[in-house]
């Protein structure tokens, strides 16, 4: 009998949750800074793709998920863009 593979996509989720678990764990650590260093830089990275996989369904496969990764960081990307443009224009709107 042959074991049923799990969807790309829960698969990812299941290991973004362990290495959000692990950046945590490597942040409050007090003995090294590198480590320190990579666990907030790992924290930030599977942040974002966690903001992405907890919007895909578990039950996608790997095409699928890729496409809505893309469009998802897409968003993203233009979301700060727009904030970073229009920064600016609010700082000269409070000192106005």
């Amino acid at each position: 009998m042959k074991a049923e593979r799990r969807p790309f996509a829960s698969v990812v989720q299941a290991v973004l949750i362990m290495l959000l678990v692990v950046s945590f764990i490597l942040i409050s650590q007090r003995f090294s800074e590198g480590l320190y260093r990579f666990g907030f830089v790992l924290l930030i990275a599977t942040t974002f793709v966690q903001i992405a996989f907890g919007n895909i369904p578990p039950s996608a496969g790997f095409g699928q998920s890729m496409k809505l990764l893309g469009i998802t960081f897409g968003v993203i990307a233009v979301i700060f863009a727009v904030g970073i443009w229009i920064a600016p224009y609010l700082v000269k709107l409070g000192q106005g």
